[in-house]
């Protein structure tokens, strides 16, 4: 038994964030490219992991603002497809999973390749014997799966601090020059060829909302992922390339290994290679927890078929989408290894600038339920840069990177023409950004999307509604233009509750006007909170009213612009004083005044209200 609307279990913390986007972004791109990319680059494959990592850097920060704003499976393509549409989302989608799929498939090959050095056994059928016992080991639980994970990452950092810790005494200088033989522009076509070694990081966007507290764990494990990744990139490269010369090193698939040989002997070379192996099992545990999760989005969303969204009710998993990208990952064992690491390269550089596009897109589409736990810094300066760098460097892989970009853009474009476009219809922030530069006074958009990040935002801060909650969603609201007096703003108050809480609407103005009389009910010069008893049990209701131009209620307040009506019967009193204190709690809030002036009508001054931080 499996359902397709049941919630992914919330079991990974700081630790297991961490250990998952490490443990997937430390391996093929250590253990195997330097050598494919030193002699592309020689000594300035130093520079080319640099760069490849500050390059990401970029994206992951992007990754983290949209991720702790939308922590859902499916990652990048989720917060892709609400920003540019289904369209755009579904390409993103099916191409992340895509190249995470190769990706793994590539750390499989790896590790059959490396076990054989050890031990006489066959590569390609211990891949797949590999392949299935990960598929089956996600299958399990995401949190077991991340358990694996951290043992993993715990050796393999150990013996990567080893390496680097013997190895830097006994570079050559010699090795290390000339540092770019084959021009300055090699480097940068080695950047892009390398990219794929932090392609780690969009694992955790993928199980975010398996993450606890996302808001701050995944930006949070991002950061120190991202930055130990850099580190142990840069210096063990600056050490295989200044202890191996160009002839070892060139082309060679077991540089690290070869290195470990060099600065420790034999046993270097054992233990490295271990450390090659636990990589390996470390990217593919990761690569299929997070590839299978784009799958599941996808058909949440419609645009792929219904059981790929099937979660285990066991488990918690989704199993029917593990079992799928654990075949594509069991038949992909059989590409060639050059094309498994460009077209993941290709792909990341793809996904990375949708990543900073979509940021963009959703900051400008004047979106107010886009409120990101985390913001990325010096916006949009950074992301501007982002997409130049990523783009340049893209440019700098060559036609081949052109080709295989244009048909795995096709096939994803393809799948949503004749499949998803059946069957969904999503609204997106690019809708909003157009709405608010071109047509401001024409409605292209409906709320869907306000409505879905508002549920979102209450998924993510694990908010149990209160009965303040459940009033203000159904409550009345008056949207007041032009300048008013109390006594016209009661009349119109009066009008719409009357029939809400059984009393005529002359009966309810009068009372409101005596109530007022008797002293303000003014909470500061911009807030109000006229309230009054009325006859009856069980009887309570609130109006919201936002006057653009203020209504005067007396002299110390002659232009409020935010007032909320109680309306009530004598025995619900401790439900008065509970929608007054929340009340004073929202209005104190920095950004309320601002966002409750900047909301688009009624739907949208209830959502200002409902996700406003307060205590309940």
């Amino acid at each position: 038994m499996a359902k397709t609307t049941a919630h992914l279990q919330k079991g990974l913390g700081l630790g297991h964030v961490f250990c998952i986007a490490t443990g997937a972004m430390i391996s093929s791109g250590l253990f195997v490219l330097p050598g494919m990319a030193h002699a592309i680059a020689g000594p300035g494959v130093i520079w080319s992991y640099l760069l490849a990592g500050l390059l990401a850097m970029v994206g992951a920060l992007s990754l983290a603002e949209l991720t702790s704003a939308m922590p859902k499976a499916g990652g990048d393509y989720f917060v892709i497809m609400r920003g540019f549409g289904p369209g755009v989302g579904t390409v993103a989608g099916l191409l992340t999973w895509f190249s995470l799929s190769l990706k793994s498939a590539f750390a499989i090959v790896g590790m059959a390749t490396f076990a054989s050095l050890l031990v006489h056994i066959h590569g390609a059928l211990a891949g797949m014997v590999l392949c299935l016992l990960f598929a089956g080991l996600n299958m399990a639980g995401v949190r077991e799966a991340a358990r694996v994970q951290v043992l993993l990452v715990i050796g393999l950092l150990a013996l990567l601090v080893m390496y680097i810790a013997v190895g830097i005494p006994q570079v050559k200088a010699e090795l290390l020059i000339p540092f770019a033989p084959y021009g300055v522009l090699r480097i940068f076509t080695a950047t892009g060829f390398v990219f794929v070694a932090y392609g780690g990081l969009l694992t955790v966007a993928s199980v975010a909302e398996e993450v606890r507290n996302p808001g701050r764990t995944i930006p949070l494990g991002l950061a120190l992922s991202l930055i130990t990744g850099i580190l142990a990139y840069t210096l063990a490269v600056v050490v295989t390339s200044g202890v191996l010369e160009s002839e070892v090193l060139d082309g060679s698939l077991t540089p690290i290994s070869d290195g470990g040989r060099a600065i420790m002997g034999q046993a270097g070379y054992v233990a490295m290679t271990v450390g090659a192996i636990l990589a390996f099992v470390s990217t593919a545990n990761a690569g299929i927890m997070s590839a299978s999760r784009y799958l599941l989005a996808l058909s949440r969303d419609r645009l792929l078929p219904a059981p790929l969204s099937r979660v285990n009710s066991r488990f918690k998993t989704p199993h029917v989408a593990i079992a799928i990208t654990g075949g594509i990952i069991f038949l992909s064992l059989l590409v060639r290894l050059d094309v498994l690491v460009e077209a993941a390269s290709t792909v990341l550089l793809l996904t990375n600038i949708l990543a900073c596009l979509a940021v963009i897109v959703l900051r400008e589409s004047g979106l107010q339920n886009y409120r990101p736990a985390f913001k990325g810094p010096l916006y949009p300066w950074l992301q501007v840069g982002g997409i130049g760098g990523l783009g340049f460097i893209l440019f700098e892989m060559g036609e081949e990177a052109y080709f295989m970009s244009a048909a795995l853009i096709f096939i994803g474009f393809g799948s949503f023409w004749f499949y998803g476009r059946k069957h969904v219809k999503q609204e997106s922030a690019l809708l909003h950004l157009i709405e608010r530069i071109v047509t401001p006074d024409k409605s292209l958009v409906t709320g869907t999307l306000e409505a879905e990040l508002k549920d979102i935002i209450h998924e993510r801060d694990e908010v149990v509604k209160d009965r303040f909650d459940k009033l203000i969603e159904g409550c009345a609201v008056l949207d007041v233009e032009g300048p008013l007096k109390v006594e016209e703003f009661f009349d119109r108050a009066a009008v719409q509750l009357a029939d809400r809480v059984g009393v005529s609407a002359g009966q309810l103005a009068a009372a409101l006007k005596s109530r007022e009389a008797q002293g303000s009910t003014t909470l500061n010069a911009r807030l109000a909170v006229p309230h009054v008893i009325v006859e009856g049990k069980q009887t309570f209701e609130i109006l919201m009213a936002r006057a653009r131009d203020g209504v005067h209620f007396c002299e110390a307040a002659p232009e409020v612009r935010v007032i909320f009506v109680l309306v009530g019967s004598l025995d619900e009193r401790n439900l008065y004083l509970s929608s007054l204190a929340a009340i004073a709690q929202i209005a104190g809030n920095a950004e309320f005044c601002e966002r409750w002036l900047r909301a688009k009508g009624p739907q949208a001054l209830r959502d200002v209200v409902l996700l406003a931080e307060r205590a309940r």
